[in-house]
This record gives C-alpha cells, structure tokens and sequence, in this order.
C-alpha cells in the first residue's frame, strides 16, 4: 500500500507521515528532501531556476516518478508538497494504485506549527510579531483557499484539528482502512491501538 499526504504547509504532513510509516512498518519519504537530492539543491534554488510554479512543479514531478520507480516505495508512506495533486504530481500520481489524503487543519493550529528556512533549507529561529501572525494567518488562510480544487481531487480529506500527532496518525489509518473496507480493497493498513490516558 502507498499513501500519499498533502495538504497546505506546516499542516504536519511529514511529522504524521513519520509516524504512520513506523506504525505500518513501512518507509517513509519526504518529498521536498527527495526533490533536493534527485536536484543536488534546495527547493527553493531549483524553483528560482524555473520560469514559474508550474514549470516547478513539472521538474519536481521527475523526483517523484523516479522515487516511485524504486523497489523501497512499494510499501511506503509520501508526504507531498502542498501543490502535490497538481501539474505534473498529479499525473505522476494517476499512474499509481496509492491513497491520497489531504490533511485538514484549522489555520491557527498551523500557524501555531510554521517553521522558516533560508535558501539552503536550513531551519531559522524567528519570532513573529502581532503583525506578522495576522499577515501569515491570511496567507495560509488563501492557501487553503488556492489549493480547495486540487484537494478535492484527493482520495480521503482527514481533519486533525485538537489531535497530537500520535492521534491524527491514527486517525488517518483508521480512514484509509475504512475506505479500504467500503471500496473493496485490497491490503489493509494496521497499526497498534491509540494510547488513552487515564
């Protein structure tokens, strides 16, 4: 089985896709750090290489076809860029039997999770101000807003609003298994139950 995650930035795509793998007992990708390899650069030097998003997308779609032709990626838990059910992704994607699933959020728990690199990827420690919180409310508000088509396309939509990690990881499997069931799948994800506090 292969899942596939999407959803907008800093939703948490790779930190629940890290524990869905372990859970599974399958591998886990990164596709930002694959695209960076495949290139020999960062994402954000190989998209100043390109004439526009689309032309972006359409290269970094080479990553992840190449990613998917590896024996590794057979069983294996993608977290995708937020534009993941676009361009040149999406017609990567249709050639394969995964599941796709956009990870909802509320935009102040995202906020809450934003990270900064600089050009090289590297994490960079900033506090935002008043100002600044309301203006990156508003841009992940029109993320939301830009992306709402191409998720639509998307196999499952999970809302992980007030989860922990552990717990929307969980939620996820317990989705893909139900449609699994409902559709007349094949190959069941399984996992350990959810740690309840007491």
């Amino acid at each position: 089985m292969q899942i596939f995650l999407t959803g907008v930035s800093c939703v948490g795509k790779s930190t629940i896709g890290a524990i869905i793998a372990e859970l599974l007992g399958v591998t886990f990708f990164d596709l930002d750090l694959e695209v960076e390899a495949f290139f020999k650069t960062s994402i954000e030097r190989l998209q100043k290489r390109c004439f526009n998003m689309h032309e972006y997308r359409n290269e970094a779609a080479k990553a992840l076809e190449h990613l998917l032709a590896r024996p590794e990626s057979k069983e294996c838990v993608i977290a995708l860029s937020p534009a993941g059910l676009m361009g040149g992704y999406l017609r990567v994607l249709k050639k394969n039997k995964g599941i796709t699933v956009v990870i909802t959020d509320t935009p102040d728990n995202i906020l809450e999770r934003i990270r900064f690199y600089d050009i090289d990827s590297r994490p960079i420690e900033k506090e935002l101000s008043i100002k600044e919180r309301k203006l990156y409310l508003r841009q992940l508000k029109g993320d939301m807003t830009y992306f709402r088509k191409s998720y639509e396309k998307a196999t499952l939509q999970v809302d992980i609003s007030g989860l922990e990690p552990v717990q929307a990881a969980h939620k996820i499997i317990e989705s893909v298994n139900k449609y699994e069931f409902e559709s007349g799948g094949g190959q069941k994800a399984t996992s350990e139950p959810v740690p309840t506090e007491i």
